[in-house]
């Protein structure tokens, strides 16, 4: 007689933990809050009648049976994503399938992308954004733009661009604030701020561009904190405050006079965005076509 299997939620959750390694991490990828996570993780440990994980030096791993239990789960899950996916690939006649994180698909590709497909005659192209970087078995055939050392879980990758960040903020709100033009007085203003999370530390804020300029930190908490930096920007086209917006996401913006640069003097990402692509993908001529257009029209 099989023994009753414990919750499917509470067995993703350990799955993504185990992956993560931090409730934090875990509860990011899959849009719940940090106590949602501990408590599946007690309804997991409750049904298997045993702990999962120890606190190391106050950062949480898992125990040695956890893990031998983990490897044999996550390859459960990897069985029905290759399921879904295949499912997916029958329904789906596209002829390109691109996954991308969703600001980068939204402000940098999704403006532009109208001309390949002129230029490649009505292709037929399957976009999904997501900040979950696609399983080994998800990237046989699709393209993945995405940021920095993501790519390198890719068999090939080729770096698009390396954007540069200068802050913005609506007419309107420019006309309130007359003296955000003058980065000296910049830190006294509202001001908006994005945060990717513990893993892109690197990633310039706006107290970043300030210290570049030789000026302290802002006086007060930013009026908003946003993970996606396409809601950041959002916010302060609605004339929320000043943002530290990235050049490639902020393009469109500034043409159609939505965001008004306050100055052109910028810091750099630390690393570029790249386009990358598993061993099928090409198989297509549209899709060779696709990288071509791609790579010649990164700047």
């Amino acid at each position: 007689m099989r023994s009753t299997l414990p919750p499917l939620r509470a067995l993703q959750v350990f799955e993504v933990f185990g992956r993560c390694g931090s409730v934090s991490a875990t509860a990011q990828e899959l849009g719940v809050t940090a106590g949602a996570v501990s408590q599946q993780m007690k309804v997991l440990e409750q049904h298997l009648g045993q702990p999962l994980y120890c606190k190391d030096g106050g950062r949480p791993s898992l125990l040695p049976e956890a893990r031998a239990y983990h490897q044999i789960v996550t390859a459960g899950f990897d069985q029905l994503h290759q399921a879904q996916e295949l499912m997916m690939q029958q329904q789906s006649r596209a002829d390109l399938k691109i996954s991308g994180l969703p600001t980068l698909l939204l402000k940098w590709l999704n403006p532009r992308i109208h001309r390949f497909q002129a230029a490649a005659e009505g292709a037929a192209i399957h976009l999904e954004a997501t900040h979950a970087e696609p399983r080994p078995h998800q990237q046989s055939e699709l393209f993945r733009l995405t940021y920095g050392e993501a790519a390198e879980a890719f068999p090939h990758k080729q770096a698009l661009f390396l954007d540069h960040c200068f802050p913005v903020c609506s007419p309107e709100f420019l006309q309130q604030f007359p003296e955000a033009k003058d980065p000296r007085k910049l830190r006294e203003v509202p001001w908006i701020d994005i945060n990717w999370g513990a893993g892109y530390s690197a990633v310039p804020r706006l107290a970043d561009w300030l210290a570049s300029q030789g000026i302290d930190a802002p006086r007060q908490k930013p009026k908003s904190v946003h993970s996606l930096s396409s809601l950041a920007l959002e916010a302060a086209a609605g004339g929320q405050g000043v943002v530290l917006a990235q050049a490639s996401f902020v393009e469109l913006d500034l043409e159609l006079g939505r965001l008004l640069p306050l100055s052109r003097d910028s810091l750099p990402m630390p690393a570029p965005y790249y386009v990358c692509w598993g061993g099928a993908a090409l198989q297509r001529p549209k899709a060779q076509a696709f990288l071509k257009w791609i790579l010649s029209g990164a700047e």
